[in-house]
């Protein structure tokens, strides 16, 4: 019985150590970049700057499995599966365009420009400069799940209607943590506005 307390001790620090180290490293990566214009009780307004990502275009309008799919081949490329084999750094969040298909995309650093990225290996991995938008966002916990971001996409909606402000068809999942990082998780469910 000791044996097994202290098993589960260990476990437990250990645990935690790699928690502690995943919101110290989350800290430090480079994220989307954007204003808050607006705050209201479900949700803000946000001004995003015009910026480049990876992406890929798949199929499946299912969250998880595109999102899983999306990240590795992604993933891939940043991590050296790219014609000079060049580590590109990780940022954050991870960003999925919802409709008919959905896209995976990675923010690229803004020290790096488009004619001086590696091609990828993989030749359905496209580089799309997103233009700057008007986005309203709202923020959830836990892990995402198709069922979690339907319910946020519809709590969004009805905020917005109520508020009256108009918005596109346009709707993103952004999510910000590493698959085993089980404290202080954020995700959030986004849709761009009309312009005004």
């Amino acid at each position: 019985m000791k044996v097994l307390l202290i098993l589960l001790a260990i476990v437990l620090i250990a645990f935690l150590i790699v928690q502690v180290f995943a919101m110290s490293a989350q800290k430090n990566i480079e994220s989307y970049s954007y204003t808050t214009d607006k705050k209201y009780d479900l949700f803000e307004v946000r001004s995003y700057e015009a910026t480049l990502f990876t992406s890929v275009k798949l199929s499946t309008q299912k969250y998880e499995e595109g999102s899983s799919q999306g990240f590795s081949i992604l993933a891939g490329y940043i991590f050296g599966g790219n014609e000079t084999n060049e580590k590109i750094a990780m940022t954050s969040p991870v960003a999925m365009s919802l409709g008919d298909s959905m896209t995976v995309m990675f923010m690229v650093p803004k020290e790096n420009e488009k004619k001086g990225l590696p091609k990828p290996n993989q030749s359905q991995i496209a580089f799309r400069e997103e233009p700057a938008k008007r986005m309203a966002v709202i923020t959830f916990g836990g892990w995402s799940s198709d069922e979690k971001i339907e319910q946020h996409k519809r709590q969004l909606t009805a905020a917005l209607d109520a508020e009256g402000i108009a918005y596109t068809n346009r709707f993103y999942a952004f999510g910000y943590n590493a698959p085993y990082e089980v404290l202080n998780r954020k995700n959030e469910v986004a849709v761009e506005l009309m312009e005004r």
